[in-house]
């Protein structure tokens, strides 16, 4: 469609952003569409099919794989999590007010971000500069998960682990919940995370294109991948890609994910995908420095799983549908709009970007609700 195209071209006009891909499907499959704008880096067009980095998306693979543990028994969502990993890890993770609350924590209180743990990559120190600020200034660096715990240990706690049965639930996104989700896979499963979703997820699900970069290739060919950037200059951290488990993938491979998801292929109980939906609870307006770079009001957060839908306040009093999926700081977006029955996903590979997707997400529902010249066949109205 010539309007998705000229929405990706405005993109990419606007600095920093050198760079986007966007792919389009109806559940039907009676609708798909993939686009690019920008140039590789030998200066050719981008390829629509370019894997790129799918940063915090990785949360909602994650999630799942915790899930398919539950249904099996493996694991209790409401367990704590010192059951599962070593006590050299998970003591004095939360100290609040003198308190250490790490006893307390949960495995819903990770995949819900309601553990109220401070960020490893986003908070600040009391003297110094937070982990993306060196990693922007070109100082790339390995850690292990003990000394990311040894980080988050010298970083104030945000709020007590919440009661999950609470009428409201404070939570806060932090990536430390997904750093210690992967630390409980990795030992519950005696794998290497790349094995865990190449068992469990890739294989099974035909995601070809999908990858850990430094560790595995894809399972067929694959263009070459769509660079990294901040303020427009390429980056490359290899060793902290390595650090937080980094997944490259493709629009196509990542909307096949999130179909394969809502359409209850993930689990061997469809009522499973309903459970990370069954509890929504808002992030807060952003107060520091640190949550205006994360997400934030009126995003709700399940168990792994984001739901967005832009108030009417915003949108010239029209309503638009809710989507649910999940995004990434570096301009990413994997959605699906249950009212439309329809999935999108692309990415602009910008660090710093991650308010793009909830600009660019309102914009794509108002086109594929009217269309070029009337609704798209097989789409709804909204």
């Amino acid at each position: 469609m010539e309007r998705l195209q000229t929405l990706l071209d405005t993109l990419v006009s606007h600095q920093p952003i050198k760079q986007a891909i966007m792919a389009v499907e109806s559940g039907d499959g009676s609708f798909r569409w993939s686009g690019a704008a920008g140039k590789s880096v030998d200066g050719l067009p981008l390829d629509p099919e370019a894997p790129f980095f799918i940063a915090s998306i990785d949360k909602l693979y994650n999630a799942a794989v915790v899930l398919m543990l539950a249904e099996r028994g493996k694991l209790r969502l409401d367990d704590p999590i010192s059951d599962y990993l070593p006590v050299d890890l998970t003591r004095g993770l939360h100290t609040l007010n003198g308190i250490d609350y790490s006893g307390s924590l949960t495995i819903r209180h990770l995949l819900s971000h309601s553990s109220g743990l401070a960020d490893w990559l986003e908070d600040t120190p009391k003297n110094g500069k937070n982990l993306i600020e060196h990693v922007l200034e070109r100082d790339d660096r390995s850690m292990s998960t003990a000394e990311i715990a040894d980080l988050v240990r010298g970083l104030s706690p945000h709020f007590p682990p919440q009661d999950p049965s609470a009428r409201r639930v404070k939570i806060r996104y932090s990536d430390t919940n997904f750093i210690l989700i992967i630390a409980l896979l990795e030992t519950m499963c005696g794998q290497p995370l790349h094995r865990i979703h190449e068992d469990l997820l890739y294989a099974p699900l035909g995601l070809r294109h999908t990858y850990f970069p430094g560790t595995t290739l894809p399972l067929e060919t694959t263009s070459a991948p769509v660079p990294l950037r901040a303020e427009g200059r390429i980056i490359e951290i290899p060793r902290l890609m390595t650090a937080f488990r980094g997944i490259y993938s493709t629009a196509g491979d990542t909307i096949s994910f999130l179909r394969h998801l809502a359409c209850g292929e993930v689990f061997q109980n469809p009522k499973t995908f309903a459970l990370m939906q069954s509890r929504w609870n808002r992030f807060g307006f952003p107060m520091d420095r640190a949550a205006l770079r994360s997400p934030g009001w009126p995003i709700e957060y399940g168990l792994g799983l984001m739901r967005f839908q832009l108030p009417r306040a915003f949108t010239s009093l029209k309503r638009l549908p809710a989507v649910i999926g999940h995004t990434g700081s570096t301009g990413c977006w994997l959605f699906w709009c249950p009212e439309m029955d329809l999935y999108f996903s692309g990415s602009v590979d910008e660090a710093g970007a991650g308010a793009v997707p909830y600009r660019i997400i309102p914009q794509i529902l108002q086109i594929l609700a009217t269309g070029e010249g009337g609704p798209i066949h097989g789409i709804r109205k909204v």
